[in-house]
């Protein structure tokens, strides 16, 4: 009977492994768009997320209204939210699965975004680690994103589309949140 008791104590300390819970804290994404006759770049530092991390693994979904992109003019803000269809797609979100919380630089992170109303894979996109203290992960990247996987048409001035590469420039900080009893 204390052999049953005790292997039952074991199972259920096994089995209710706590998850840890990951929020974020600070974000800036920005987007690098090339045409021949100039470069333009829209921010968004408004981008909220959640992570939860278990034994088998994390997973991370951010996600940030498009209107939130800002370049500088407004004019080309409207025609962006006009070409990527963002009133009826308001939202970009991205999923991340990691086998684990990165603690060293560099880390590969397989992405889902979904955007303009597709859905996009990019598979080991590279991050650095900026700080790893405590209960604080700080990162950067680029994501390697193409107006093409999302079938949104190429803008064009003077007759000149842009260059179908946008790649984006990634800045988050996350913070693990305290550990419920």
């Amino acid at each position: 009977m204390k052999k049953i008791l005790s292997c039952l104590l074991v199972m259920g300390t096994v089995l209710t492994v706590r998850a840890e819970n990951w929020g974020l804290e600070t974000s800036s994404l920005t987007y690098h768009v090339k045409h021949t006759l100039h470069t333009v770049e829209g921010t968004s530092t408004v981008a909220r997320g959640k992570g939860i991390c278990q034994e088998e693994g994390c997973r991370f979904l951010v996600a940030a209204p498009v209107a939130s992109f800002l370049s500088g003019d407004t004019n080309r803000d409207l025609h962006m939210m006009e070409t990527t269809r963002g009133a009826s797609f308001p939202m970009v979100t991205v999923s991340v699965a990691l086998p684990k919380v990165p603690d060293t630089s560099p880390f590969l992170a397989d992405l889902v975004i979904e955007f303009s109303g597709h859905k996009a894979t990019y598979a080991a996109v590279p991050f650095a680690v900026i700080d790893r203290s405590g209960d604080l992960l700080r990162f950067t990247g680029v994501v390697p994103l193409n107006i093409d996987d999302f079938k949104i048409p190429a803008p064009s001035l003077l007759g000149m589309a842009i260059k179908r590469e946008v790649p984006v420039q990634i800045e988050m900080s996350w913070r693990r949140a305290p550990a419920s009893k």
